[in-house]
């Protein structure tokens, strides 16, 4: 049987990072895809606008849960513009890639840290290009297989 999965994306789901909740979170987004039934709830810090800390919780398959551990890494240290800007498409790459029946799985965590990102603007009363037009609430507009 081939593996649908390559190494890394195993190891993202097996031992997955940033795994929780957090205390105090300065921002906390959720997004859920009512086709696949996964829901991602990230959590984030935010000092001189930049992330330096984040944690998630997924309920999904291993796709979702490997994409938002990889997604969290990747943003962790960077300025919220800086996250604002990375597509989902970034994730699957970062990954080596995903089935493509599974490349909709990174949305979830792409959404819900813009969810997160957004929490945390309307609270602070900042305003971030990357969030222009952003919904959290919208459907998801993203096809899937």
């Amino acid at each position: 049987m081939d593996r649908m999965y390559n190494e890394k994306v195993m190891d993202h789901f097996m031992n997955p990072r940033n795994v929780g909740e957090m205390e105090n979170a300065d921002g906390i987004g959720t997004y859920g895809s009512p086709v696949c039934g996964d829901m991602t709830k990230v959590f984030i810090k935010v000092e001189d606008d930049k992330i330096v800390d984040a944690k998630f919780k997924t309920f999904g398959c291993g796709s979702a849960i490997a994409s938002s551990s990889i997604a969290l890494e990747m943003m962790k240290g960077k300025t919220i513009d800086e996250v604002l800007a990375i597509k989902s498409a970034e994730i699957v790459g970062e990954l080596g890639g995903l089935p493509s029946a599974k490349v909709h799985c990174s949305v979830l965590a792409d959404k819900a840290i813009k969810s997160a990102i957004y929490d945390y603007a309307q609270k602070t009363g900042k305003t971030y290009k990357g969030l222009e037009g952003f919904d959290p609430n919208a459907e998801d507009e993203h096809e899937h297989e």
